[in-house]
């Protein structure tokens, strides 16, 4: 293979670990600030891939870029108050069982409402076409996708470390119990880390419609990546999980590039159980007081 079909696959590996990032980045905050393990993530990526489908004839793809992500995002609102809420200082296998039949319920929703073949959508007209650099070509709408998924990435990092919001987050991360003696209240604060995590999730979904069959079981197919991330990043940690995900993309577009496109899947796995081996909190995992 040439090296400029083997740059094509890393870039694609590092684009399937920037999507695998926008859904990492909810489930870390999430299960960091509240103890809720979100195994429903993946179905809030289906959904806002379907809503793209469902917005896009009446408002264009940026109509869809806003009004999907936006719409999940409310709904993760809803699903907080009404059951998210319920398990913060429960075990946390008790939510992992809760969000799992959320999961299934969503699938099956989905699965009623458009069937179950998969379905396709059309990168827009004004995406369409090549990035050409010398000898190098690649996808305008991949390269597209890789700079919002860098701009959300910045932008979440400036929301968490430098207003006052994000100190409050970091803080209830931390030490729940210290905030709440400060007389600070972190139920709102979850509300809208909710919105957040799970925003980023219909914002994927929007994504990646464009590029990949959406179908009512692509949720399922994401979330065990996107937990491997988190697991590989460490809990608590922004920057680790955004490495970790980069990690994974390199890895996944490596194993493609020199031939073992089968392997690459098995070998995120690997790479997971050898940084647990030496690193049992993740690569860059902060210490978290309730949870050890």
């Amino acid at each position: 293979m040439s090296a400029m079909l083997l740059a094509q696959q890393i870039l694609n590996g590092l684009l399937d670990g920037v999507y695998y990032l926008l859904i990492a980045l909810g489930l870390s905050l999430i299960f960091s600030l509240g103890g809720i393990v979100n195994l429903a993530h993946g179905a809030f990526f289906a959904i806002g891939a379907y809503l793209t489908l469902v917005v896009s004839p009446y408002l264009g793809f940026g109509g869809a870029f806003v009004v999907a992500p936006v719409t999940v995002a409310l709904l993760g609102i809803v699903i907080e108050r009404l059951l998210f809420r319920r398990f913060y200082r429960s075990d946390p296998i008790l939510s992992l069982l809760m969000t799992f039949g959320l999961a299934m319920v969503a699938e099956q929703v989905l699965r009623m409402i458009f069937g179950a073949p998969p379905l396709s959508y059309s990168i827009p007209q004004a995406l369409r076409g090549q990035v050409v650099i010398g000898s190098f070509i690649y996808s305008f709408y991949r390269t597209v996708l890789l700079g919002v998924a860098v701009a959300c990435v910045a932008g979440l990092w400036v929301l968490l470390q430098k207003t006052s919001f994000g100190r409050v987050v970091r803080a209830g991360v931390q030490n729940p119990d210290m905030v709440g003696a400060l007389g600070i209240s972190l139920q709102p604060y979850m509300a809208t880390v909710a919105a957040l995590g799970i925003g980023l999730a219909g914002l994927a979904g929007v994504l990646l419609a464009p590029i990949y069959a959406v179908h009512p079981a692509m949720g399922q197919e994401i979330i065990t990546p996107a937990f491997v991330v988190v697991v590989i990043g460490g809990l608590g940690s922004f920057w680790g999980v955004v490495a970790a995900a980069l990690l994974v993309g390199l890895v996944k577009g490596v194993m493609v590039g020199i031939g073992y496109s089968a392997a690459s899947t098995a070998a995120i796995y690997l790479l997971m159980l050898l940084v647990l081996l030496f690193r049992p909190r993740g690569l860059f995992g902060e210490r978290i007081t309730r949870f050890e």
